[in-house]
């Protein structure tokens, strides 16, 4: 059974625990961090890959495999994966996650007036962030 990190019309909310008030791009590395992956592949192509396509070409990048191998990719997805409730764009970093009716994903600054519409539109689902503390 192939498992999936996938949201079809859902809007995943900023972390709680956040600590910015704004949404910031996560720093550059010399190794990039999920953060700074998840970042680049989302921002390039709004609305362009799934939830899925990010995770696993974050672990495909990371592991300098090819982000095309359908075989690596069905074998990736063969177990469950955290999804993008756990990314730190929406845990550190003030970036929400919209995902739309094929589940693409877009950001969304937390500042923005898109953040605020997506957060109030009662036609799709809402979810948070995972918090990085325990309350």
């Amino acid at each position: 059974m192939a498992h999936t990190t996938n949201y079809i019309d859902t809007f995943i909310e900023v972390a709680e625990d956040c600590p910015t008030d704004h949404a910031v791009e996560p720093p550059a590395s010399e190794k990039p961090t999920i953060a700074a992956l998840h970042y680049r592949l989302i921002a390039e192509h709004p609305y362009g890959r799934t939830s899925d396509d990010v995770v696993f070409e974050t672990f495909a990048l990371r592991a300098g495999i090819a982000v095309d191998d359908a075989v690596e990719r069905a074998l990736f997805f063969s177990v469950g994966r955290p999804c993008l409730r756990s990314s730190p764009l929406g845990k550190r970093y003030g970036w929400g996650l919209h995902h739309d009716a094929q589940g693409r994903v877009a950001l969304v600054a937390r500042e923005s007036d898109d953040y605020a519409r997506h957060a109030a539109d009662p036609g799709i689902s809402h979810t948070r962030a995972m918090r990085s503390r325990r309350p």
